[in-house]
């Protein structure tokens, strides 16, 4: 059953749904609300066009007020970030570094054009419809020069190295942003460049796809391709908001709780689990599929995978990596 904005709110505080764990955004609507309805009250002989102005004003007041719970950002901004291109985000820039050696995902790329540009502009795929095995083996052998090569200790469980694509899930990650971003495509058994791509290739080199990849990861790849959750909580929406609080802090327990108070209804989603709370799962999921499985790919930022040390845990710390700031401009 839908809780009211006036009901108690289920968690059992005492308190007003609209006051407590309602998602901030529907609080600033149900502000409004109120704010008009006082106005009405205030004011009975307003005409449809003068209460329209009023709601306007409210709105647009309320809108760009600084919003606590968002950290300081506005409600105008939170929804700018979460749904507008990467070319239109407000007080946001976003530019290919000149260099990305350091970046798995760019360096995997590269791999897969000069392999193809050998070629004319083609090569031949797996059996399997895989990338060949000799481009994998190139790709392992880059791991030693990446920031993550200090916590990786297994190479048999190792997300930056394998004996074929389907045992290296950086490199697979990074081939289907490809496709999705339009660089690559298969058929007939065959990998090919495509002919737009090859020219962007010769005149700026593999800086040219930064964005374009950066695109089909926030807005059309599937988050949980590569996880064994099975919960569809689709965190996409939020990444520019857990990036920018990331790069302020560098605290992954400080992000986790920033999430759950911006967005609460997040929680909701997460079943009734025997050893994990809903914030604790909501954590772990971040984790998994924003800093392992994006900011790492992308070599924005290391995290030490060791939760616990001698048995005492240890506070979860992103050390952020001179790419992100590179890439990502916050003004104000």
């Amino acid at each position: 059953m839908k809780v009211g904005r006036n009901d108690p709110c289920p968690c059992g505080s005492g308190k007003k749904y609209k006051r407590c764990c309602m998602d901030a955004i529907s609080q600033q609507r149900a502000e409004i609300f109120d704010d008009i309805a006082q106005t009405v009250a205030m004011n009975p002989n307003l005409s449809i066009d003068e209460l329209n102005l009023v709601v306007q004003h409210k709105a647009a007041e309320r809108n760009n007020r600084p919003n606590i719970d968002f950290c300081g950002l506005t409600p105008t901004r939170m929804a700018n970030w979460m749904y507008a291109p990467l070319s239109e985000l407000d007080r946001v820039t976003i530019a290919a570094p000149d260099d990305l050696a350091t970046s798995p995902v760019m360096r995997y790329l590269a791999l897969i054009l000069e392999e193809a540009m050998k070629q004319a502009g083609s090569f031949k795929a797996t059996a399997k419809g895989n990338l060949p095995a000799k481009l994998v083996k190139q790709a392992s052998a880059l791991l030693p020069a990446l920031a993550v090569a200090q916590f990786e200790k297994d190479p048999g469980i190792s997300e930056f190295a394998g004996s074929n694509e389907d045992k290296f899930n950086a490199l697979h990650y990074t081939r289907v942003l490809a496709e999705l971003a339009g660089i690559i495509e298969f058929k007939g058994g065959h990998f090919y460049v495509t002919k737009a791509a090859q020219e962007q290739y010769h005149t700026d080199g593999i800086r040219a796809f930064f964005l374009p990849m950066l695109e089909a990861a926030v807005k059309r790849y599937n988050w949980g391709y590569l996880d064994g959750w099975s919960q569809d909580i689709d965190l996409r929406s939020f990444w520019l908001f857990m990036l920018w609080r990331l790069q302020s802090h560098g605290s992954l327990d400080k992000l986790f709780e920033e999430v759950r108070v911006a967005f609460p209804d997040l929680l909701r989603q997460f079943p009734t689990d025997e050893y994990f709370s809903p914030q604790e799962q909501l954590g772990m999921l971040i984790e998994s599929r924003f800093v392992e499985r994006f900011l790492q790919y992308w070599g924005f930022v290391t995290v030490d995978p060791r939760r616990y040390v001698e048995g005492v845990r240890v506070q979860r710390e992103a050390s952020i990596q001179p790419l992100l700031t590179q890439a990502f401009s916050f003004e104000g």
